[in-house]
């Protein structure tokens, strides 16, 4: 049986944007025995090594597991945030940890719940309110978007425009009734960096539109060339007004486990998000935070991961040069390949799963389908480079291998 025809099988609301990627991979693959030992290169969960800090930090604040945690998060934690903040970009003024930063059980449901709290903040947009994402996305986005009631309107990150959304050509209707916008950079899972310029611009313009613009910039250290992406609270101004960044510590860290992240920016927006979050979000357990605290005060962990990384692109290079389209991204840690020699992205993620045991997530799950019929994820794949440079390397000659 053809991908196509097994997805259509298996997957019966498969084109629907709001369906979770992996539960789609799931039910493509189940039931195939690959040919050589799995490696999941699918989820971008690092595997480098926890920082030595973690276990002793929790240790020291154990009891306090006996407490319910703030909502808006504990002092030393806001306190570290805002100054990691002050030293990783060039802001305009420092940031204020009382009224600016908030903590998040994973930046995951920070992004979903401040759509919520975006409808409610910036009021009426008319009949047809809308939040708009790059598309491929990050199903938080879009999910959220639903939830609030408003149309998610999927902006094509395509080759042609550096796999970027074209955010000079939205029309002034749209921004219009636009609630928020969210942007990722580096993106997932392309790994474009969004230029300052390019970036201030588009701050500039929802400004003056009333749209909020969210930043998920959880691939923010991961970033592969010589100078660091712009942060969007850099190019914000100094109330930062209509500018929320999303971050957390899974990507910086190597710690998806301890879903902690934090929001940064508008404080006026923070505040009404934290009087919905004071009834609708998990919290944060207080030793966790400090975990946190301990992680944005330390560097060294993050510079070592980030030079890991960068070994394991430096070998992409070589493996994969000959590779049609190609590319070592600007940041992030995921290869977006280009797989149209194949019947389908779905056909290729079955012929790596079957003949090679590797288990990618095929781009169109990752993307929205217009009317037309066209998403601009089909015919990649996105494979995370999360494992160590052994597992890598292995991987990466089965890849090339089994693509051409």
């Amino acid at each position: 049986m053809q991908g196509g025809d097994r997805a259509a099988r298996r997957s019966p609301g498969a084109s629907a944007a709001g369906r979770s990627g992996f539960v789609r991979l799931t039910e493509l693959l189940t039931g195939i025995e690959p040919q050589k030992p799995p490696i999941n290169l699918s989820v971008g969960e690092p595997h480098h090594p926890m920082p030595d800090f973690v276990g002793p930090v929790l240790t020291q604040h154990l009891n306090e597991f006996g407490r319910y945690p703030m909502t808006k998060g504990i002092e030393p934690f806001r306190v570290a945030v805002a100054d990691w903040l002050g030293r990783r970009y060039r802001l305009p003024r420092a940031v204020d940890p009382d009224r600016e930063v908030i903590v998040l059980n994973g930046s995951r449901e920070g992004l979903f719940l401040a759509a919520l709290a975006a409808r409610r903040y910036v009021g009426d947009r008319g009949r047809h309110p809308a939040v708009l994402l790059p598309n491929p996305f990050y199903m938080a986005y879009y999910a959220g978007a639903e939830a609030a009631g408003c149309e998610p309107v999927a902006l094509p990150a395509k080759r042609e425009t550096g796999f970027l959304p074209d955010y000079d050509a939205l029309p002034d209707d749209l921004l219009r009734r636009a609630v928020a916008i969210y942007i990722c950079s580096p993106a997932n899972p392309q790994g474009a960096v969004l230029p300052r310029d390019a970036l201030a611009h588009l701050v500039a313009r929802a400004r003056r539109h009333g749209a909020l613009v969210f930043a998920d910039e959880c691939y923010s250290e991961v970033w592969l060339k010589d100078a660091p992406p712009t942060g969007v609270l850099e190019v914000a101004g100094e109330n930062f007004e209509g500018v929320v960044a999303f971050n957390s510590l899974s990507k910086r860290s190597s710690l998806p486990g301890l879903r902690c992240g934090f929001a940064a920016g508008d404080p006026d927006f923070l505040a009404a998000f934290l009087e919905l979050r004071n009834v609708a979000a998990p919290q944060v357990p207080q030793p966790l935070q400090h975990v946190a605290a301990a992680a944005y005060g330390d560097e060294a962990h993050v510079e070592k991961s980030r030079q890991l990384y960068r070994a394991k692109f430096d070998l992409a290079d070589r493996v994969l040069a000959g590779h049609r389209g190609y590319r070592r991204p600007d940041g992030g840690f995921f290869l977006w390949l280009d797989v149209a020699n194949f019947a389908s992205d779905e056909e290729a993620t079955l012929r790596l799963w079957r003949d090679e045991g590797l288990r990618v997530v095929p781009g169109s799950y990752l993307g929205h389908t217009a009317t037309d019929g066209s998403n601009p994820g089909a015919g990649y794949v996105r494979v995370a480079l999360v494992d160590d440079l052994k597992t890598t390397e292995e991987a990466l000659h089965r890849l090339a291998g089994c693509l051409g």
